[in-house]
């Protein structure tokens, strides 16, 4: 008993022996001396700053700028004078637009007013379907005689009849009918104004005539193509352009039975009724939709008793409601056509809605009660609001009723049987609006919101173009139906934003300026931070739903007040100071500027145009002489290119220019060979100056390449551009052995000088202190797994008191390069005194013990030994750290949004709406979910399986099984959050412990002087990760969740424009 008991005395002091002994272990303290980090800092600082300083040869441009400075002259740029001159050339563009767009109008007006009806007309006409078709006999078939196409640069390259215009008809009407042959006969006389018009205005793109007999001709001619199934569903009558043009803004108030008797097929009739009027309805129309049986309801609650703006997001929320509709109870239209008739009369009274037309879509199987009397009440005599009824199903016996409704009260009666009656008879309505204007000849010129044609064009250059369009109706002139109002059609052309853009060129704006284009509603039509596509589950380029409904304060978010977006809605001319949080590198890395915003109204259209100068920078020009002679030698280099999306020389004017590009053209223009060229002088002035000052680098690169030393292993490319869109790029390195193979290659569109901005290096280098290098590694997801450092300066001229930035230059290395030196300059000599030094000594980089890493003032990660962290956001790889470089201040979180982003939802058969509608929907279904399983679970009665984590972690994917549908991912738009972090160059220093359980981490950070970078060395071998999470950049979706009808989503939805 006592041996048994000394024997447990002695294992007891084994293990507290043992234990301690792992206690001094797990609590031994490595010490990093911090001044031997700051010799390894600023090591590593010459030696990159040496190596940047020699291969990009930063110090030789300066120089030569210095030198120059006497003959620069800075001025400041007038943002008032330039926003006068800009808007001026846009309405000259748009101007010139109108008047082709009423060439067309009055041609066709006069060639309907001799053409005399002729119901047996034969006339073989080029169909765009038919058109070079043979048959096996090999002659050209019915409609579809020769018709030559050739490619054509101004049509990006699609094969078109610049001769010639041709005709498409939807599948749905016969292309032979006597209506349809009768208007293309008349409507032939259209296309020696198609030719003439290009003629005089070369930068025309697409005209048309869009018949209301659903034929629609297009010029230039080309070959349409259907879809897989042989069908062409495109009709020109359900275009916007098409609609807005053909009447005028309305209030529309949809009223829709949902009584017992409208189950079945007649309610999904009557769905698809209400989304088509929906589909009719532009951002300057006002709507409503109201459910009916015994009593009524608004779809939308919170809308209740008001008119919503009909732009894209709204009626897409309509949809969702209506989809939600289920039948019951008995119909009482009384009482909907009241209500409806309330509130249109009240935004009649009030100065609200459109201000127009107003109209009830009446959309029932059947009116039974007496409800004469409520036109009495609120309609009769005037009539001032039409009703349009729609009679749904088979069933006519109350079809008299519905038709007496509309006929009494200046509408229009369809009986809408099946599906596909839907279309064509909800179109009808858009006719009986127009006849008003037609009769009084109102001939408004229309613009359109920007829009893709996804419809019109199947290339990807088409049909991702964003485009305005402008449009004018077509009347009978015909004094036999004058007083009929007989609207004959539509006839417009489109216009790509891109090239109203170009009319404020990007030299004259600085590295950060930029213009832009609103409507009168505050929505965007064109602004470079508009982002309306987005890759789907499979990579593919996809409009965004609500691309083209994206307001002004979206993108603008900084003007919390909306000061900016109210001026320009109002058509005011002015300007406005705000201090933004702006961002580059796909929104990596943040930057705080001082924009001034000037902005005036384009007259005669209902867009603004608005213009921003960003401080500092933005605020100078400077202009430099020399010779044509000199800079023409200079210019033809072969380092040297422009930037290609600039317009150094309108090309698009004469049809022989069209394929030269810009330096061609150019060249052609200062040689004197083509001396009808129209070119931007003060560009290519600054263009020769830059090119001659610029020279010297192409001979200081190729020397280093011939250098008997060689090039240091990893050097890859030097480079520099000015504010003249000039670009020299130098290859050290051959394609084949060069990791970035993408970086300034025409696909790299973020590092080259594009109509919408500057390149990525340019604008990073504009807010760095010029001369100093600041290292980073590009965030590009289209890089490819490329990973490659890219040191940059800004180089700038003085005169005076001003200096101006003139370009940036910089040189593109490997990591490995920049890895090898930290590794072998980072460890200390075996010879280090380490007899009262704790843990690993010496220290070495090298070693498993420590952590080495090189961070850019964003906190990404440029230097690691571990290659997969290279590129990461530190914050990712160590969230212990980061947490304690947060707290101490030496770096800082910036908040950043996007209210453009495409978040991942998944969709059943059942509408997200209802959720947002009522918060207590969601909460039912849990309590509905955890009852029934808790159900189960008495049944089971198995106590242990309730503490198993399955049923806590599978509750969620067992919910929706439960409703056995199948869930899909897809993508919706979103508002998301993210964050940035900039770190505080005034700190030069710091190290910290930090307790993580059993162990303690050390970390020093030293900055790398005269760059933007950071050396941080840590313990390796203390794991914080349970401690600490992950700092991660992920946005965050910003939901609102709808407690009452005053909350941010439905402000969201009702925004008053």
């Amino acid at each position: 008993m006592a041996g048994t008991q000394h024997r447990r005395v002695e294992g007891w002091l084994s293990v507290w022996v043992v234990s301690g002994w792992l206690c001094l272990l797990v609590n031994a303290q490595m010490k990093i001396p911090p001044e031997t980090v700051q010799v390894w800092a600023n090591i590593f600082a010459d030696q990159i700053t040496a190596l940047a300083a020699k291969y990009s040869g930063a110090p030789l441009l300066q120089k030569k700028l210095k030198d120059v400075e006497p003959i620069v002259k800075i001025e400041d740029v007038d943002g008032r004078e330039l926003v006068k001159e800009f808007s001026d050339e846009i309405e000259r563009m748009l101007g010139s637009k109108m008047k082709s767009v009423k060439r067309l109008a009055d041609t066709a007006e006069d060639a309907d007013y001799y053409h005399d009806f002729n119901a047996t007309l034969e006339f073989d006409y080029y169909n765009s379907m038919l058109i070079n078709t043979m048959d096996e006999e090999g002659n050209f078939i019915e409609l579809g005689g020769e018709f030559p196409l050739e490619e054509n640069e101004h049509f990006n390259r699609m094969l078109v009849n610049t001769i010639q215009s041709d005709i498409q008809v939807p599948t749905n009407v016969y292309n032979k009918d006597p209506d349809i042959l009768n208007g293309v006969y008349m409507s032939e006389a259209l296309n020696d104004v198609f030719v003439s018009n290009f003629q005089k205005d070369p930068t025309l793109t697409w005209q048309y005539f869009g018949s209301t007999t659903g034929f629609f001709r297009l010029y230039p001619g080309i070959k349409w193509t259907p879809d897989s199934n042989g069908v062409v569903s495109f009709d020109c009558r359900n275009r916007n352009w098409y609609i807005q043009a053909a009447t005028s803004p309305k209030d529309i108030i949809i009223v829709v039975d949902i009584s017992g008797s409208m189950k079945g097929l007649k309610l999904t009739i009557a769905k698809h009724t209400i989304n088509t009027i929906l589909d009719t309805l532009g951002e300057n129309d006002f709507v409503n939709v109201i459910a009916y049986t015994d009593y009524v309801r608004y779809v939308e609650p919170c809308f209740k008793g008001t008119l919503v703006q009909a732009d894209l997001d709204n009626r897409e929320h309509f949809k969702l409601l209506v989809n939600e509709l289920h039948v019951k109870g008995e119909g009482k239209v009384a009482k909907a056509l009241k209500e409806a008739f309330k509130v249109l009369n009240e935004a009649s009274t009030k100065g609200q809605g459109s201000l127009c037309n107003q109209a009830i879509m009446l959309i029932t199987d059947g009116a039974m009660e007496d409800f004469q009397s409520v036109f009495e009440e609120f309609n009769w005599p005037d009539k001032k609001v039409r009703v349009f009824t729609y009679l749904i199903g088979r069933d006519m016996t109350f079809a008299s009723n519905v038709k007496w409704i509309a006929c009494n009260n200046k509408g229009y009666y369809t009986h809408i049987n099946t599906l596909a009656d839907v279309q064509e008879n909800v179109m009808e309505y858009l006719h009986v609006l127009s006849r008003p204007m037609v009769i009084d000849h109102d001939h408004d010129i229309i613009w359109t919101e920007a829009y893709m044609d996804t419809v019109l064009f199947n290339t990807m250059a088409h049909s991702l173009l964003l485009m305005t369009s402008v449009a004018m109706p077509v009347f009978s002139k015909k004094k036999e139906t004058l007083s009929h109002g007989i609207l004959l059609g539509v006839v417009g052309t489109d216009i790509p934003l891109v090239e109203v853009m170009k009319l404020a060129p990007r030299y004259k704006l600085g590295a950060h300026g930029y213009a832009f284009l609103i409507t009168n509603n505050g929505y965007i039509l064109a602004h470079p931070d508009l982002r309306p596509l987005y890759k789907d589950e499979k990579k593919r380029l996809k409009p965004k739903p609500n691309y083209n409904s994206v307001d002004l304060s979206e993108a603008e978010w900084e003007d919390t007040e909306e000061n900016l977006r109210t001026s320009m809605v109002k058509g005011e001319t002015g300007t406005l100071t705000i201090d933004v949080r702006s961002s580059v590198d796909s929104g990596k890395r943040p930057l705080f500027l001082k924009n001034d915003y000037f902005y005036t109204v384009i007259d005669d259209t209902p867009f603004s145009f608005g213009m921003v100068l960003t401080r500092g920078h933005g605020e100078y020009i400077f202009y430099g002489n020399v010779s044509v002679e000199e800079g023409l030698h200079d210019l033809t280099q072969p380092d040297l290119s422009i930037a290609e999306e600039w317009t150094y020389c309108e090309t698009d004017i004469d049809p022989d220019h069209r394929k030269l590009t810009q330096m061609q053209a150019v060249l052609k223009y200062l040689t004197g060979k083509d001396p009808d060229l129209e070119c931007d002088e003060v560009l290519l002035q600054q263009l020769l100056f830059d090119a001659v000052v610029t020279a010297p680098m192409e001979a200081y690169w190729t020397a280093m390449m011939l250098d008997a030393n060689g090039i240091d292993p990893g050097v890859e490319t030097a480079f520099l551009g000015t504010r003249s869109g000039l670009l020299r790029v130098t290859r050290y390195a051959g394609s084949e052995r060069r990791v970035a193979k993408k970086f300034l290659t025409k696909t790299d569109k973020k590092n080259l000088f594009t109509v919408d901005h500057f390149p990525v290096w340019y604008r990073i280098a504009a807010e760095n202190t010029p001369g100093k290098f600041l290292f980073y590694m590009p965030t590009d997801e289209d890089n490819k797994g490329e990973k490659f450092v890219i040191a940059i300066t800004a180089v700038t001229v003085t005169s005076g008191s001003r200096t101006a930035i003139a370009g940036a230059i910089g040189v593109q290395m490997s990591v490995p390069l920049l890895q090898s030196r930290l590794l072998s300059l980072a460890t200390q000599p075996n010879d280090t005194d380490c007899s009262n030094v704790e843990g690993v000594c010496p220290l070495s980089c090298d070693s498993i013990d420590l952590g080495c890493y090189i961070l850019d003032h964003n906190g990404f990660i440029l230097i690691s030994k571990e290659k997969n962290d290279i590129g990461k956001f530190f914050g990712e790889v160590d969230g212990s750290v980061m947490a304690q470089l947060l707290k101490s201040g030496l770096y800082k979180r910036v908040s950043l949004y996007d209210y453009q982003a495409m978040c991942k939802s998944s969709h059943g058969h059942s509408s997200d709406a209802r959720p947002l509608l009522s918060p207590f929907y969601g909460l039912a279904a849990v309590v509905k979910w955890f009852l029934s399983h808790f159900m189960l679970f008495l049944l089971e009665f198995n106590i242990c399986g309730l503490w198993h984590s399955d049923y806590v972690a599978d509750a969620k994917s067992v919910y929706h099984s439960g409703h056995k549908q199948k869930k899909v991912d897809i993508m919706q738009p979103c508002n998301t959050e993210y964050p940035g972090f900039m770190y505080d160059t005034t700190i030069t220093e710091t190290n910290s412990i930090i307790k993580c359980g059993r162990c303690q981490k050390m970390f020093v950070l030293q900055q790398v002087r005269n760059t933007n970078l950071v050396m941080v060395v840590l313990q390796a071998d203390c794991d914080c990760s349970r401690q600490y999470s992950p700092i991660t950049l992920t946005p965050k979706e910003v939901k609102y969740i709808l407690f009452n009808c005053t909350s941010k989503f439905v402000k969201a939805l009702n925004f008053t424009r």
